[in-house]
C-alpha cells in the first residue's frame, strides 16, 4: 500500500461531504431524543393521575391521551431507529471512501449503495417524525376543543 500525501488529502475532502451528513443526522438525533423524554415525562405524569381519576369521563379522556402518548413513543422510537441506521450507513460510507482511496479497490458502487440507502432511512425517519408531530397537535387541539 504505497499512498501518496496528495491521494489522502483528496480522500479526506472526499469524506469531509458525508461528515456534514452525519453532524445533521446527530442533531436530527438530540431533537428526536428531546422530544421521548417530554413524551415519557407527560406519560408518567399522566399515569400518576390515572390512578387519582375517580370520575369516568375525565378518566376516559386520560386514558385517551395515554394511548396517544404512548403511539407517538413508538413512532419515535422508530424514528430514532432509522436515524441511528442511517448515520451507520453514513460511517460506512466514509471508511468505503477511505479504503477505495487507499487500496486499487473500486468501491464507487458500494458508496452509492450506503449514501442511497443513508437518504432513503434518513427520509423515512423524517416523515415518522412528521407523523409524531402532527399526532402531538392533533391531540393538544383535541385538548383545546374539550
Amino acid at each position: 500500500m504505497d499512498v501518496s500525501a496528495s491521494t489522502l488529502a483528496m480522500t479526506i475532502h472526499t469524506a469531509v461531504a458525508p461528515v456534514f451528513l452525519l453532524a445533521g443526522i446527530a442533531g436530527f438525533l438530540n431533537v428526536l431524543s428531546a422530544r421521548l423524554g417530554r413524551i415519557v415525562d407527560r406519560a408518567r405524569v399522566l399515569e400518576q393521575r390515572v390512578t387519582e381519576l375517580e370520575e369516568s369521563v375525565r378518566l376516559d379522556v386520560a386514558n385517551a391521551e395515554l394511548r396517544t402518548l404512548w403511539r407517538r413513543v413508538k413512532i419515535i422510537n422508530w424514528s430514532i431507529g432509522l436515524c441511528t441506521a442511517s448515520a451507520l450507513m453514513v460511517c460506512l460510507l466514509v471508511v468505503s471512501l477511505f479504503i477505495g482511496g487507499m487500496w486499487t479497490f473500486n468501491s464507487d458502487e458500494v458508496i452509492v449503495v450506503f449514501f442511497v440507502v443513508a437518504l432513503l432511512l434518513l427520509i423515512v425517519a423524517l416523515v415518522l417524525f412528521l407523523k409524531e408531530v402532527q399526532l402531538a397537535t392533533r391531540l393538544l387541539q383535541g385538548s383545546a376543543n374539550a
